[in-house]
């Protein structure tokens, strides 16, 4: 049963929203899930059409290709990447290929990291953030439990709180614990203004820090699964001895090499998109600013987080909010929130218009 829930406890569902109040699957907006509101770029698409064949035959076992991409975009040594069926693959491989017994996790954050210590039997602590500081980590405080720790699961930008670590916060932790992996994940990086600033992920002094990347988010291709790992030599070579071939499927390997193939296309894409998410997110939270029994916090990514702090709870909230077909997440799952919190992932601006609208109206009915 544990399993079970780990597996159906991510959040939003389309299908149970349209059923519930009675309306086709494709008249529900899911601004529950944290994918680019522009969707893929055209050229995905044509790659994907173009590449249907590759589905007929093995696709590279290491999925090589791929990886050297990566590299080659970021100045690294193919050897210390690792490209996985998502960065899921990773969180859920990584206590187990390193062997940890104990765990700290800057949160609230995604919940696959406390499942992937629990499938392994690691002993996981919280080092929990709250509203009082926008949810922005206690360095001290994640400092003083990383001591001794195996693993710590920092997520940067985080899900579901947008808040980002600074860089030289993660590094001090670093250089105080170089006996404690550090794994970073910059799944939503890419959405964040000065990502390239921001990022760890060509930074080689560390031995004990790793990077998950993704795809899936900035590209909107989550059904594709691709996400990258970064590490040490090391590091690199005990992940691989756990590494089964063919994870990547061949039509992901097709359209990750494209893209790496076509340097040119990726940052003016990354633009193209923080443009539009520092537009609707202004437009977004003006059209919510003074909204009694709403607190929306800052977010370096594309959803916000936002506390009910009247009467209203989230589940009654969300399916209010429902009836309008419009689906957003309940936070009160993630471990450190509660039944006060629910998320916004944003789309286009008359869509993120007529969710605050609905907000507003439920506010004011509830």
């Amino acid at each position: 049963k544990e399993n079970e829930f780990m597996i159906i406890g991510h959040g939003g569902n389309k299908q149970a929203l349209a059923d519930r109040i009675g309306c086709p699957v494709d008249e529900i907006v899911d601004m529950s899930s944290n994918l680019n509101p522009l969707g893929p770029p055209d050229f995905v698409e044509d790659v994907i059409r173009n590449n249907l064949a590759a589905v007929q035959s093995l696709p590279e076992p290491d999925a090589w290709s791929m990886r050297r991409g990566f590299a080659q975009f970021h100045g690294l040594a193919a050897d210390r990447v690792i490209a996985g069926n998502g960065t899921t693959w990773f969180i859920y491989t990584l206590p187990l290929a390193l062997e940890a017994k104990t765990a700290v996790i800057a949160g609230p954050t995604y919940s696959d990291y406390k499942d992937a210590c629990r499938m392994h039997n690691v002993g996981s602590t919280l080092c929990p953030a709250g509203p009082d500081t926008g949810f922005v980590p206690d360095i001290d405080r994640l400092d003083t439990l990383s001591d001794g720790a195996d693993l710590v699961f920092i997520c940067n930008p985080n899900n579901p709180t947008g808040t980002l670590v600074e860089k030289e916060k993660i590094e001090y932790l670093l250089r105080r614990h170089p006996d404690t992996a550090f794994v970073v994940d910059e799944s939503y990086l890419p959405f964040a203004e000065g990502a390239d600033e921001i990022s760890l992920v060509s930074d080689e002094r560390y031995g004990n820090l790793i990077v998950l990347s993704s795809m899936s988010k900035i590209f909107r291709i989550p059904g594709l699964r691709t996400g990258f790992l970064t590490a040490s030599d090391a590091v690199a070579r005990r992940i691989m001895a756990h590494y089964q071939p063919w994870s990547v499927n061949g039509l992901a390997q097709a359209v990750i090499r494209y893209i790496f193939d076509h340097p040119e296309k990726i940052e003016p894409f990354y633009q193209e998109t923080r443009s539009f998410i520092q537009a609707e997110k202004a437009v977004f939270t003006e059209a919510l600013s003074g909204v009694d029994g709403l607190e929306l916090f800052d977010s370096a990514a594309y959803f916000n987080l936002a506390r009910l702090t009247g009467a209203l709870r989230s589940e009654d909230f969300c399916a209010a909010i429902g009836q309008e077909k419009l689906l957003i997440r309940d936070c009160a799952n993630f471990d450190g929130l509660s039944d006060e919190y629910v998320r916004f992932s944003l789309k286009e601006r008359e869509i993120n218009l007529r969710l605050a609208r609905a907000v507003k109206e439920v506010i004011r009915h509830g």
